[in-house]
């Protein structure tokens, strides 16, 4: 019961501060004595008049009290008492100690790794000494590539460039004794490479280490797997050449090549260009390498772009509008194309200049933010559980709170007590996010394609960043509960009047947002699961099952004929088939409109069967039939739209940059996934005039393992000075998604560490929740209520909160996951059964969590929760 509010209020405004708390509680009490005996009325008289006999100037304005002023709270004496407090907290209330810890741990833990990962992503590429004027060349058409040309009559004839290196990837068959292997990520390069990019030598000479047509240089990794050692400077590789093997001397030996680096290699070759080439102005319209030129220090970057490209324009005119002619193009509606620089330090993470040609390691930059997205929310969670339990438990701690108010603590230092608290968890959650992130960094690395090391924690600007990191989770978590705990009116606390004001909207507002971050990551992780099973079982339009794949460049025809007879002999090879190595496109000319641009397929007349592609109309090439090797084509579905024909069979079609050759369209395949899913089908071309270079043989099913050691059998005696490999088609497609498969495990990891850390969260909400109403739930028993209506009660508000975060997230997660699926030309329709699957999950996980303990409370005898009454 409380007193007049007028009296109280010039009770707290006019009496002196000095004995304030003392007078308002004897006040308190005999108000409490008279509205027991005579009522409201005469109590709130004579409680008015007692407060204007200790107003002035009716009462004498005492000297302060002199109370035993606490120590200073940074005195050792104080921060001892402090620690000894927070440690019996800590151990008295074990499962509230377990919640905020390990809440806090998870959260820091997630933090630091994505520190590490964001750390590394920004890092990339910056190790080299001259970066930052280091540019690669790029064309507006965007695909990162050039010809022999661009660097060397860039590099002549524009002042502000100082120097050019082209780099194109490829690999190379190398002979060890009688085995020969192939070796991958082999760059071939111009011999002042080590001039523009910065990777240390363990051996050799940096300026001519490439200058020789038969030197290699290798790194360490590399020349130990060929010679057991790194000293292998001076050395004799055999690396096939066309044919034959060439002897290759090892002129230098590299260190391992950093993970943060764009470029990477296990051997670099020397590039060679012959004289004709570097002659032929043909050569500006090549596609295939990557050019990086460097500048001078004081060039401006607009002006060598606008050099560049009036040069070009002059240099290549004449021969752009000759190709034209040829193609029977017209020149206003294809233009020559304009050259710009790209910052080799913005490479990595433009999605829009793609890496290729020797480049590897290209991100998307909303990696990071979704994974910085994901540590925030697991880490706001965390505090909020901290905060919300730290309130929550108030009630217990708040005779401590009044005793140290009338012992003469002020507020400061009970913030500071409370604050320590809150660092003294905020310390023990420290240390075991470290052992986390040590225990956890491999998987991370697997989920996250990295090869992040424990070793990089200890970087200076990330330990900056830890600091700073600890210091705000600390005060985040800790300092609203001690200016909640420390305002505390002592003499209410004292006489058990205490509780906590309003209707807690506060907690109840951060167990709404914990469980909106959880629920929108929840049915997010759901749409990334379906959209990835779209992918990877929507039917291809082909058959991609036990076909493999093997590759060897330049086959001949009677090598060909010969080692598909032989491979026939075994009763598991069900057919095998041939077509090209690699990729190859281009367009046809028209006489009207523009040109169609395809891509291309040479294959022999068992592919379409093979792979059972449907035809549409028209029939499938024949061995038999000579003109189909040389002029016959078939297309599928999307080339006849863009043609726009209505009877496609007997069609005839010239090609770009060919002669003036006509093609015979003989037949129409149903359109089929050949490229990913995340690509619309484009306009395809098969024909059987051009080369081979891979061989598709179907297994039968089940029978892998012999089939497998048959092919390789037979192309070991076909083949001998080749090496041998193979890959599943359906493996292939896959990997074509491996990136949203990883990412779709870290959605689903920050989902479950989200929903677990709200409902440890909720959990000890639910369990303050019973302990202050066992009363209650004692009096309702005696009443004769059921143990299913004492769980109802006490879960019901919680029940609440968790239908209001679910309304809240929903809409923003379709929004969100709405537009994620516009990058996707085939998806998922975003059904109401995968929000309420979402939405019931939640509650469901939910009301176990409360009804746990709430089930419990409901069993207790209410002799036992009664008796102290």
């Amino acid at each position: 019961m409380k007193p007049p509010r007028f009296a109280h209020w010039l009770l707290t405004r006019l009496h002196p501060k000095e004995t304030l708390e003392e007078v308002e509680g004897d006040l308190d009490e005999l108000y409490t004595y008279w509205y027991n005996r005579v009522g409201w009325t005469q109590a709130g008289l004579r409680y008015l008049l007692n407060v204007v006999s200790v107003l002035p100037p009716f009462v004498r304005r005492r000297e302060p009290k002199r109370y035993n002023e606490f120590p200073n709270p940074t005195n050792t004496a104080m921060l001892k008492n402090y620690l000894k407090i927070a440690l019996r907290n800590l151990l008295k209330n074990k499962v509230y100690s377990f919640i905020n810890i390990a809440g806090l741990s998870i959260g820091l833990a997630c933090a630091i790794l994505i520190m590490l990962y964001v750390k590394d992503e920004v890092s990339f590429d910056r190790f080299h000494e001259h970066v930052n004027t280091i540019y690669r060349i790029e064309r507006n058409h965007k695909n990162g590539s050039t010809g022999f040309l661009q660097g060397p009559r860039f590099t002549q004839n524009i002042p502000g460039i100082k120097s050019f290196v082209r780099v194109q990837g490829g690999a190379v068959d190398i002979k060890k004794g009688a085995e020969v292997q192939e070796q991958g990520m082999v760059l071939y390069v111009d011999s002042n490479f080590f001039s523009v990019f910065t990777f240390p030598l363990l051996a050799g000479n940096l300026k001519t280490c490439l200058l020789e047509p038969h030197s290699i240089v290798l790194n360490e990794d590399v020349a130990k797997k060929y010679f057991n050692t790194t000293d292998a400077v001076g050395k004799v590789m055999m690396i096939k050449v066309d044919t034959t093997f060439v002897s290759y001397k090892v002129t230098a030996v590299t260190k391992r090549c950093p993970q943060n680096s764009s470029i990477q290699f296990d051997a670099l070759l020397p590039f060679i260009v012959s004289d004709a080439d570097i002659k032929d102005t043909h050569n500006w319209f090549n596609s295939f390498l990557n050019t990086f030129v460097v500048l001078d220090d004081k060039a401006n970057l607009q002006t060598v772009e606008k050099q560049m490209q009036r040069f070009y324009v002059a240099d290549a005119k004449r021969t752009f509008y000759e190709m034209l002619k040829n193609d029977g193009g017209n020149p206003s509606d294809i233009p020559m194309g304009t050259y710009f620089l790209q910052p080799y330090l913005d490479m990595h993470l433009n999605t829009e200049l793609p890496v290729a040609n020797g480049l590897t390691n290209a991100s998307n930059p909303i990696y990071s933010y979704l994974l910085s997205g994901i540590a925030m929310f697991v880490l706001l969670i965390a505090c909020i559980n901290f905060v919300n339990l730290t309130i929550a438990r108030s009630i217990k701690r708040a005779k401590e709170i009044g005793i140290r108010k009338v012992m003469g603590s002020d507020r400061k230092q009970l913030i500071f007590q409370f604050l320590g608290e809150s660092f003294f968890l905020c310390t023990v959650a420290c240390v075991l996010a470290i052992a986390l992130v040590y225990l956890l960094l491999p998987l991370f690395n697997e989920l996250a394609n990295k090869a992040l090391s424990i070793s990089y924690l200890f970087d200076a600007k990330l330990i900056t960043a830890y600091s700073t990191l600890y210091i705000i989770t600390g005060l985040l978590a800790g300092f609203y509960p001690a200016l909640v705990l420390s305002g505390y009116n002592p003499v209410q606390t004292l006489y058990s009047r205490f509780q906590i004001a309003g209707k807690n909207y506060l907690q109840k507002s951060l167990v709404v947002l914990q469980f909106t971050l959880a629920s929108f990551l929840i049915i997010a992780t759901s749409t990334i699961y379906e959209q990835f099973n779209l992918l990877t079982k929507t039917n291809l339009g082909y058959d991609d099952n036990n076909l493999v794949i093997v590759n060897k460049n330049d086959l001949k025809s009677a090598d060909v004929a010969a080692f598909k007879k032989e491979l026939l002999r075994n009763p598991n090879i069900v057919g095998v088939s041939i077509k090209n190595a690699g990729k190859w496109g281009t367009g046809t000319k028209n006489t009207v409109g523009s040109p169609i641009y395809f891509s291309g397929e040479t294959v022999d007349e068992n592919y379409l069967p093979l792979l059972k592609i449907p035809l549409v109309a028209g029939r499938n090439f024949l061995a038999s039939f000579s003109a189909d090797a040389a002029q016959s084509v078939i297309v599928n579905e999307s080339f006849v739209k863009a043609a726009n024909w209505k009877n496609p069979v007997g069609e005839t079609i010239e090609l770009l940059g060919s002669s003036n050759d006509k093609y015979h369209v003989i037949g129409v395949v149903k359109d089929y996934h050949f490229a990913s899913l995340t690509k619309k089908i484009t306009p395809q071309l098969f024909n059987m005039n051009g080369s081979y270079g891979t061989y598709y043989i179907k297994i039968k099913p089940n029978t892998a393992a012999a089939s497998l050691k048959w092919i390789q059998k037979i192309y070991q005696r076909f083949y001998p000075m080749s090496a041998y490999s193979y890959v599943f088609k359906n493996d292939e497609n896959r990997k074509q998604y491996a990136d949203i498969e990883k990412w779709k495990q870290i959605i689903l990891f920050g989902a479950i560490l989200t929903i677990f850390i709200s409902c440890i969260g909720l959990f000890g909400l639910s369990v303050l929740a019973a302990e202050q109403r066992t009363k209650e739930i004692g009096i309702r028993k005696v009443l004769g209520a059921s143990v299913s209506s004492i769980v109802s009660a006490l879960s019901t508000d919680f029940i609440k909160l968790i239908f209001i975060a679910l309304a809240i997230s929903i809409p923003f997660a379709w929004v969100a996951t709405s537009q994620w699926l516009q990058g996707y030309p085939y998806r998922i329709a975003l059904s109401w059964w995968l929000f309420a699957s979402a939405g019931l999950l939640v509650i469901a996980v939910a009301f176990l969590t409360t009804s746990f303990q709430s089930i419990k409370a409901a069993l207790i005898n209410p002799v036992k929760s009664l008796r102290s009454e």
